[in-house]
């Protein structure tokens, strides 16, 4: 079975960073695309940013361009989120994805982002 355990979570003033990381017990390489989601209280779950495996292209939600970065590392079998000048709305509880046929979901971990 696959698992995904997020790391790097926490609370941070706006304006600055965190970086999560998202470790997968087996290849990354097996996926299609990792990708990681957010959804803050009372929302929807919504992408933020997607990498496709075989390719590397990747995709960002329109309200994190330019501030956040997707980046892999096969060898650790990782998938990061680099988070650049953090907004108060960035405020949310962030899950890794990883889809094959299906999609495997981490426990997911909170940013907090105060004003």
């Amino acid at each position: 079975q696959v698992q995904l355990v997020e790391s790097g979570g926490g609370l941070v003033q706006a304006g600055g960073s965190l970086r999560l990381s998202c470790a997968a017990s087996g290849s990354i390489v097996s996926f299609s695309s990792m990708g990681w989601y957010r959804q803050a209280p009372g929302k929807q779950r919504e992408l933020v940013a997607a990498i496709i495996i075989t390719g590397g292209s990747s995709n960002y939600a329109d309200s994190v361009k330019g501030r956040f970065t997707i980046s892999r590392d096969d060898a650790k079998n990782t998938v990061y989120l680099q988070m650049d000048s953090l907004k108060p709305e960035d405020t949310a509880v962030y899950y890794c994805n990883g889809r094959r046929r299906d999609d495997y979901w981490g426990q997911g971990t909170q940013v907090t982002v105060s004003s």
